[in-house]
């Protein structure tokens, strides 16, 4: 697989649980277990690769298998998608 994927998947998968559990954190943001894994999957991805075009050094990963690099994907999926998860909820709950 390319590296690029490989961070992408990282970066969604982290996305998801992460938005998982900051609606589990915060009741009045949750979107039920479903929408709170989309709306996590689609922030970790699309903050993850921002993060990436940021900071050179995450974009590549899996180029240079280094830690740093991974845990650097993980939590920048992982906070993107419990913003998203997060402001979602939160309109969706003032519109409601």
């Amino acid at each position: 697989m390319s590296g690029v994927l490989i961070n992408l998947l990282i970066q969604v998968i982290s996305g998801a649980i992460c938005g998982n559990v900051a609606a589990g954190a915060a009741k009045n943001i949750d979107l039920g277990t479903l929408g709170n894994t989309i709306a996590g999957a689609i922030g970790g991805g699309a903050g993850g690769q921002l993060l990436g075009m940021l900071i050179p050094l995450l974009a590549n990963s899996t180029a240079t298998p280094d830690i740093g690099s991974i845990v650097g994907q993980i939590a920048g999926g992982g906070v993107a998608g419990a913003v998203l998860t997060a402001i979602v909820g939160a309109l969706k709950n003032r519109t409601a």
